[in-house]
């Protein structure tokens, strides 16, 4: 019986310690190798940058203006993930939750709230709502994607400048920075990063609130 037993036992104690060695020792190795190469090595530790909150340039976070009247931020679009105390989605979202509201564009509870958007950030920003761009009163799919249109980004230019005193040029600077263009140059739509355009904020104005 014993002898029965070891040659079990035998195979299944040297499948263990392969089995150890590839996939506990020999397979993080290799990921983590890959991951310390130029270009990945950022995304690897989570990109996270130095902003107005704790956060990453993979995910959105809409900061709130410790004075709503003096709102030095870049806000991103609307998420279906904002408190109920938000204005029909614009707010901080809650990064722990990711997704859509699925509601469709003939909804009547969609129609309403971009209406609501549309004056929300007509008001916010100084302008008539027809010059409002579409991404800044719709949701994307996550509810956590940091990017918004250049047109969008460009109409909070002005207010971003006024509130924090910078040259309305440098703003725009901060804002070419963070845009990126096309995938490959043909695919998609540019785009501008505002996790790294608020945390570029306070670099260049160190304690905004």
């Amino acid at each position: 019986m014993w002898r029965g037993l070891a040659r079990q036992l035998g195979p299944a104690l040297r499948l263990v310690l392969v089995a150890t060695l590839v996939l506990g020792v020999l397979y993080p190795g290799v990921v983590w190798a890959v991951s310390r190469l130029p270009g990945l090595v950022d995304r690897a530790e989570g990109s996270v940058l130095d902003g107005p909150v704790a956060s990453s340039s993979l995910i959105g976070i809409d900061p709130v203006p410790a004075d709503p009247a003096a709102d030095p931020w870049f806000h991103l679009r609307p998420s279906a993930s904002a408190p109920d105390s938000a204005t029909a989605g614009l707010g901080p979202a809650d990064p722990s939750t990711s997704g859509g509201s699925n509601l469709a564009t003939t909804a009547e509870d969609l129609v309403t709230a971009v209406a609501e958007r549309r004056a929300v950030v007509a008001g916010r920003e100084g302008v008539a709502p027809a010059e409002v761009p579409d991404d800044a009163v719709t949701a994307s799919a996550s509810g956590l994607d940091p990017d918004v249109s250049p047109e969008y980004a460009s109409l909070q230019v002005p207010r971003v400048a006024r509130v924090t005193g910078l040259p309305e040029s440098e703003v725009r600077a901060l804002v070419a920075d963070a845009t990126d263009g096309r995938v490959l140059g043909v695919l998609g739509a540019p785009t501008v990063n505002t996790s790294e355009l608020n945390a570029a904020l306070v670099a260049t104005r160190p304690g905004l609130r």
